[in-house]
């Protein structure tokens, strides 16, 4: 047993001692009350309410659409499943660019509303500022720098961010502006495994990585991407731990025979 899963919660204080002992951090998606709990009693250590519910929950073809009514309703689920790991509730598009008053109060929502324990904002200078602000009104924020999916038309495409000299520079010097900033940790998104290693170690707060490596000081996926729900693609960097497409497919076919057969519902399933 690990000495975070003697630890009743997770708290940001826990995760900066975690990068100091060399513990790594797990981190999955949840966007509802029953899979929160699974996560949370099986002893991850951060759910992150993420904008992707707008594309494995809802149907979207990005992240764009989800809103904020969207974030704190299934931010709000996930809160009340969970006692040990610490919910982060994702900003969503347009809810902290327009101003730093938006992004203090939309952040406030989270926590006042949703009983998240902090939230998350993607961007790097240009969101220092909102991040000084939120973190001066006691909000947790964890950075995001890399491929953010909110700028996935700035960018171009689903790319590998920070392959060129210039292009790492700036990240990096994002990821220190950010610390400055106030941010409690920061999530590193498809940048060279090299990148993610020298940005690590760099800061003294943690980073998460997803599709940026071993080297952060923790890992995220999402939920349904590495349990084999989401049939849409699959990103290079996601492993699968389980299939559970087929599996559902399979439960799903063998309830549907049963009721057309008569077998379902026997005895011990009539009152």
């Amino acid at each position: 047993m690990s000495k975070q899963e003697k630890i009743s919660k997770i708290t940001t204080a826990v995760v900066r001692e975690m990068k100091k002992s060399g513990e790594k951090i797990t981190m999955l998606t949840a966007y509802d009350y029953s899979t929160a709990a699974v996560l949370d009693q099986s002893g991850v250590d951060i759910l992150l309410v993420g904008d992707s519910l707008g594309m494995v929950v809802l149907g979207y073809d990005s992240t764009l659409p989800v809103t904020m009514e969207d974030m704190i309703h299934h931010t709000r689920a996930v809160s009340r499943a969970t006692k040990r790991a610490m919910v982060i509730g994702d900003m969503p598009f347009m809810s902290y660019q327009v101003s730093v008053e938006d992004a203090l109060y939309n952040a406030g929502r989270f926590l006042q509303e949703a009983g998240a324990h902090g939230i998350k904002l993607e961007g790097g200078r240009d969101v220092a500022e909102a991040t000084r602000k939120i973190t001066s009104a006691g909000i947790p924020v964890m950075a995001h720098l890399g491929l953010t999916p909110q700028s996935v038309h700035q960018f171009g495409g689903f790319k590998v961010q920070g392959k060129e000299d210039a292009a790492a520079r700036r990240i990096l010097e994002d990821a220190k502006i950010l610390e400055e900033a106030g941010a409690f940790s920061l999530v590193l998104e498809c940048v060279p495994a090299a990148l993610a290693k020298a940005i690590t170690q760099s800061l003294t707060i943690p980073t998460i990585g997803i599709g940026a490596g071993v080297d952060c000081d923790g890992q995220v996926l999402v939920i349904a991407d590495m349990l084999g729900m989401f049939e849409k693609f699959t990103p290079r960097f996601v492993k699968k731990y389980a299939n559970l497409n087929a599996q559902m497919k399979e439960a799903v076919g063998k309830y549907i025979e049963e009721v057309r057969t008569g077998a379902f519902p026997g005895e011990e399933h009539t009152l």
